[in-house]
């Protein structure tokens, strides 16, 4: 699993609207790399619907969060549609299959999916803060509230 303190490898990847997302344009702020394992699933629904529902917290920490998936665009368009996700990037780690999990260390092989996992990249792309869940818990945006006004202080 990639360290505190790493530099997290340069990334593209397509939102569920098929916007590109290139890490380089992330510079400057903080981002919540949150993983999920699958669309579609009670859990990973609740996530990112928490992303959502704090974006201007997230805003106020110069934050930008984002759910990340081994998912297709499609998939994940029509599940951000579906559960009302509007405002926050849904990345599709789609192909190269889980490229972006698999830098982090975080892909587990023998599912195809990743880890529940919230990494936290200060504004330099540095990793300031891992957890990986056990995959059936909702993760805990009081504790990533938190690291991130440490780390703005």
């Amino acid at each position: 699993m990639i360290s505190i303190g790493t530099k997290v490898p340069a990334f593209e990847l397509k939102d569920q609207n098929g916007t590109t997302l290139e890490s380089s344009t992330l510079r400057g702020k903080n981002v919540l790399l949150s993983f999920h394992p699958l669309a579609w699933t009670g859990v990973c629904q609740r996530q990112m619907e928490s992303l959502e529902m704090n974006m201007s917290v997230f805003a106020d920490l110069n934050t930008q969060a984002v759910g990340v998936s081994v998912d297709s665009v499609p998939c994940k368009k029509a599940w951000a549609k579906s559960i009302n996700i509007k405002g926050t990037p849904l990345l599709a780690d789609f192909w190269p299959h889980g490229e972006l999990a698999q830098s982090l260390g975080i892909l587990r092989d023998a599912d195809g999916i990743s880890e529940r996992a919230n990494i936290i990249v200060d504004k330099h792309g540095v990793v300031q803060w891992i957890k990986v869940y056990p995959i059936g818990d909702l993760p805990d945006l009081e504790e990533l509230f938190q690291v991130l006004i440490n780390l703005n202080s």
